[in-house]
């Protein structure tokens, strides 16, 4: 048997998941999504994957990469058309669509009674810059993310004194995603917690070098074990369930009075930092939940 993994850059993710593969003799191919060809030439609708004769029963996502919103539009339409047509895809193209968009993520999260911080999202410079001086009001300091992104890249603390970035500017593109920003109680840190199929197989503490704690960004990641009673394990099966996906990385913080919230659910999490720190061989829990997944 052969699955694609749709990646455009396999890297030390792409190799793992390709090793993991082989121990079950399955071949792992990597393949972009951009390559697929949306076929309506013949009598029924078929989506054309480069080295695959017929449709394969599931494919692995490790990216859907960024381009134009017609690009990526039809690179998200190629896996709705797969699962259309009974493929089975992991994570499920909704669930990587919810949480690509940390909108669409803040807003569930808050609707299924997930702790998260405070947010705002809006278009208009004049609502935004009523939300600033809210926050101004009650002591809060706001983090602009951009609404599409993760590693860290254009998160930015947003003072209220700063002007606020034009509608275009890179990382913005239009859209301003405001999060009250979480103040730990010491060196800046927060939680990365793995979930594969409703349960937690591993975390880590991520301790920045700034106040941005991603491991892209300077982490550095320290092994923390949680057991079952630990709020962290409720908090980030619940963020999972939440958003209805099959494995993820919940991105969590400890505020200074004790509280625990969820800033970001990741549906096509990295691994390798907290792999670093892991007992268990994560990329074969991946493997063996998707095979499970189809009952091989």
């Amino acid at each position: 048997m052969k699955i694609p993994i749709f990646t455009d850059d396999p890297g030390w993710h792409g190799a793992r998941l390709k090793e993991a593969f082989a121990k079950h003799d399955i071949e792992a191919v990597y393949l972009s999504l951009q390559d697929c060809v949306i076929d309506l030439n013949g009598a029924q609708p078929s989506i054309r994957i480069p080295n695959f004769d017929t449709l394969p029963p599931a494919v692995f996502v490790r990216g859907v990469s960024g381009g134009t919103m017609q690009q990526v539009v039809t690179r998200l339409n190629v896996l709705h058309m797969l699962s259309m047509l009974n493929v089975n895809i992991y994570n499920d193209v909704k669930a990587i669509e919810r949480t690509v968009d940390k909108a669409m993520t803040s807003f569930l999260l808050q609707k299924n009674g997930v702790a998260t911080p405070a947010t705002w999202v809006s278009e208009s410079r004049v609502q935004v810059e009523s939300f600033r001086q809210l926050a101004k009001q009650n002591n809060q300091v706001l983090v602009l993310k951009p609404l599409f992104g993760s590693q860290g890249l254009g998160v930015r603390q947003l003072s209220i004194s700063e002007t606020l970035p034009v509608p275009m500017q890179q990382f913005v593109d239009g859209v301003y995603y405001l999060q009250q920003f979480v103040e730990t109680s010491d060196t800046p840190h927060d939680y990365r917690v793995f979930v594969i199929r409703g349960n937690v197989v591993a975390a880590m503490k991520r301790i920045g070098s700034t106040w941005v704690n991603n491991v892209a960004a300077g982490g550095r990641c320290e092994r923390v074990e949680l057991d079952e009673s630990h709020e962290m394990v409720a908090l980030a099966i619940q963020a999972a369930l939440a958003l209805d996906i099959d494995y993820c990385g919940v991105d969590i913080i400890q505020s200074t009075s004790g509280e625990y919230y969820v800033l970001e659910v990741n549906s096509v999490p990295a691994w390798k930092g907290l792999q670093s720190v892991s007992n268990v061989d994560i990329a074969h829990l991946l493997v063996d939940d998707f095979l499970c997944k189809l009952k091989l």
